[in-house]
Order: C-alpha cells, then sequence, then structure tokens
C-alpha cells in the first residue's frame, strides 16, 4: 500500500451526501465519501455513473445542488453560517482551487507556450510569486516527470504521454495538497500509458493525496488504498481495491468487473 503513515488518518477529503442535478437530470445522488491525507483513492464505473462530474465538485467546477465537501477541513465553494450556505465569490474559490490540481483527460496546455511556459504561467500569473524562483521550481519539476530536455517544445512536438506529463507538472507547479485526475491516461494511445502512470505512481510513493477516476484497473489495484465503484450517480460499493477487485460483494461491481478485467 502507498500512502501516509497510519497515524495520520485526518481526511483530506469529506463529501457528504452530495447530489449534483443538471435541470431534470439527477447526476450525483448521494454521494458520501472520505479520502485520508496521503492515500490514493481510485474511482472505477460505468460512462455516465458520476465519477466526473464528483470529481469536478471537489474543487467546486461544479456547484453541488445539494450536500457538502470538504478539503483538508475547509468547505468548498460555501461558508456555513446559522445553517444556511452562502456560495463563495469568485475570489475565494479560486483561493481554495490553487490547494487542488487537477489534470483532464485532454491535456488543455497553452499552445503557443513552451512546456516550461505552461508549467509556469500559474505561479506567475494567479499566485504572483517571483518569476525565476517558479522557473527554477518548473524545471524541477519538468525533470521529475522525465521532460528536463523538452522543457523548450511547444504541445505540437510532445506526444500525447509528454503532453499529459507536462500536465501533471504544471498542476504540481502550485504546491497542491491534494491532486484530482480524470482518466488522464484515456486519451492516450496505449503505449503511452505507462509513462503517465508512472509519474502518478511516484507522487503516491511520495505522500500526495489523490483522487483518480480511471479505467486502469492494474494501478487501482497496486497504488490504490482504497477502491470505489460509482453507478447510476451512487457509490455503490468501496474497499481496499484487491479485495473489491477479487471479492465484490454487489451485483453491479460484479457485472462491470466481469467486463473490464
Amino acid at each position: 500500500m502507498t500512502g501516509a503513515v497510519a497515524g495520520d488518518r485526518r481526511p483530506m477529503v469529506r463529501a457528504e451526501n452530495v447530489h449534483k442535478s443538471f435541470g431534470q437530470l439527477a447526476v450525483l445522488k448521494g454521494v458520501d465519501l472520505e479520502v485520508a491525507a496521503g492515500q490514493v483513492c481510485c474511482v472505477i464505473g460505468p460512462s455516465g455513473s458520476g465519477k466526473s462530474t464528483f470529481l469536478r465538485c471537489i474543487n467546486h467546477l461544479e456547484k453541488v445542488t445539494a450536500g457538502r465537501i470538504w478539503v483538508d477541513g475547509e468547505l468548498i465553494g460555501y461558508r456555513e453560517r446559522g445553517g444556511k450556505l452562502y456560495e463563495l465569490r469568485e475570489k475565494e474559490v479560486a483561493a481554495q482551487r490553487r490547494s487542488i490540481g487537477m489534470v483532464f483527460q485532454r491535456f488543455n496546455l497553452f499552445p503557443h507556450m513552451t512546456a516550461l511556459e505552461n508549467v509556469m504561467e500559474a505561479p506567475v500569473r494567479v499566485a504572483r510569486e517571483p518569476r525565476d524562483a517558479v522557473r527554477e521550481r518548473a524545471r524541477a519539476l519538468l525533470d521529475r516527470v522525465g521532460l528536463a530536455h523538452k522543457m523548450d517544445a511547444y504541445p505540437n512536438e510532445l506526444s500525447g504521454g509528454q503532453q499529459q506529463r507536462v500536465a501533471i507538472a504544471r498542476a504540481l507547479a502550485m504546491r497542491p495538497k491534494l491532486m484530482l485526475f480524470d482518466e488522464p491516461t484515456s486519451a492516450l494511445d496505449p503505449e503511452l500509458v505507462g509513462e503517465v502512470l508512472d509519474v502518478m505512481k511516484d507522487l503516491a510513493r511520495d505522500g500526495m493525496t489523490m483522487i483518480v477516476v480511471t479505467h486502469e484497473i492494474g494501478f487501482a489495484r497496486e497504488v490504490g488504498d482504497s477502491l470505489v465503484f460509482m453507478d447510476d450517480g451512487v457509490v455503490v460499493e468501496q474497499g481496499p481495491p484487491r479485495e473489491v477487485i477479487a471479492q465484490p460483494r454487489h451485483e453491479r461491481t460484479k457485472a462491470f468487473l466481469a467486463k473490464v478485467l
């Protein structure tokens, strides 16, 4: 198992009865989840089960319809007063997001910037950090993801796997306490998947708290501290990955795993 030592089990993420609807369509129907600091939580499930929507609610890219989400003890997106929730101003939400890194299926790199410039952009523009200090950190991060030799390359000069590794370095540049990965390998050619997963394994070894929506069952089995199976907007089953994969308790989990294993 990766992650924090047993003594450090405060929840980094706590979701309580989270609902999310888009008009009449209920996508999340009461999600409860806790992820301890330093743990890797892998989320699996069929398309349309609400996995990506839940991930986007954690950093308030989507506003919850009901329920609450805390990151490191801080209520996300809202202030609670007298039992009522009041939405935070956009500036306050942006401040919360700084400590939550997110990596998407699509790399979303700025095409007119080099790899180094992409990694530097948020700390310089958003956090107003000194450019020289950020440049050194960006170089170190690109080295960490195995791309020291591609610092001056533009996105169109990089493979999909390399672009995704730049996207991970870019998220890490803001020194997040939590990393969210939304199917980070699903847009990659099969031979490029491993290089991205290797970077994520390295992060896990270093104790980064991670929630990973993924179809990579092998990664979940090897790296995850917990495995969550979602279907139809709810958490159907969760537990130690090897246990859930080898001996799923629920019929829906068994049917899903039978298709993907």
